[in-house]
């Protein structure tokens, strides 16, 4: 998404960066505590950023180390790094974001660290200038939970902005149940899943089903589980899974963003979140013009702040 952003951006020097954090939590990434997820340092994550970053040359600055940006385009706020504290930030929503449960609760009221309950707590460090939000579904549940609504805007994001093109695909297989799975395990979450493949079985009655486990996902553990309880089933641990949604009858998802392309695609969708609100939320289909539509953001913050550092008094030399 930043890739893409930086794309539409074309008269600016762009730099990239993996995630990455300071302090404790600087340490517990270096040591591998954290690579279940975004800020580990040697986790599937980290990996699957540095070799996209190779892929595409794009231009590096580990850490940021370099400084002196005039802007920090980022998809979370749940850290907001030292060095680019002070500096014009863009804040842009990456998908769904986690339920608002006991850890989110206890954030708020104690003010802990916000990365403690995860993405249900995106948006409240108020430390961005924009808040590029995926809907008005998402303003308004961003604006629930306290977030300026003069600080966001509406531009749709840039992964499930065009669903529609996914139609389009070589996938083989057709007019099965798609299960995707969450990695609820990984993240230290419960996961009944015998009451789940209770669920799954229910719905599908007796239709085909393919499993799309999740990329977190122990997959060798999470392969014999649907075995087991689904010898007929189709698994697969890597894949297209917008193409396997494309193509499928209907949809079944725990916790997962994937469940936006289903419904912006009419399909049979079943998730653990409330699907009429689920509906109020799917991000804005606009053919692919979001991440336009944030580059021009940037570009406006960007054209206020030199206008602003242009018009401030020259300080009297002593």
């Amino acid at each position: 998404m930043m890739h893409q952003v930086a794309a539409a951006l074309p008269d600016t020097e762009h730099a990239f960066t993996p995630y990455y954090c300071d302090g404790l939590l600087r340490v517990l990434g270096t040591l591998g505590a954290l690579d279940f997820t975004v800020a580990g340092a040697t986790g599937p994550h980290r990996a699957l950023t540095d070799r996209y970053l190779r892929e595409h040359a794009l231009p590096l600055d580990p850490r940021g180390r370099r400084g002196g940006y005039d802007l920090v385009v980022t998809c979370s706020d749940l850290v907001i790094q030292r060095n680019i504290r002070g500096t014009p930030i863009v804040l842009v929503q990456e998908g769904m974001t986690d339920p608002e449960g006991r850890a989110y609760q206890l954030v708020r009221k104690l003010k802990l660290p916000r990365w403690i309950a995860s993405t249900s707590t995106t948006g409240l460090s108020l430390a961005y200038d924009a808040f590029c939000v995926a809907s008005e579904g998402y303003r308004d549940l961003f604006a629930r939970k306290g977030v300026p609504r003069d600080r966001m805007v509406v531009t749709g994001i840039p992964n499930y902005d065009d669903c529609a093109r996914h139609l389009a695909n070589v996938f083989p297989h057709r007019d099965y149940v798609l299960v995707a799975t969450s990695d609820l395990r990984e993240t230290f979450r419960r996961d009944d899943r015998r009451r789940f493949f209770a669920w799954v079985e229910g719905i599908a009655r007796g239709r085909p089903l393919l499993f799309k486990l999740h990329p977190n996902e122990d997959h060798a553990r999470a392969t014999a589980e649907v075995r087991a309880r689904f010898p007929d089933a189709l698994v697969f641990a890597r894949g297209d899974v917008n193409a396997m949604i494309a193509n499928c009858e209907a949809l079944i998802t725990q916790y997962s963003t994937v469940i936006y392309t289903g419904l912006a695609l009419g399909k049979e969708c079943y998730s653990y979140f409330d699907l009429h609100q689920l509906r109020r939320l799917v991000p804005q289909q606009n053919g692919g013009a979001s991440a336009g539509n944030i580059a021009a953001v940037c570009a406006d913050l960007l054209a206020r702040s030199r206008s602003r550092a242009s018009s401030a008094p020259l300080e009297r030399a002593s």
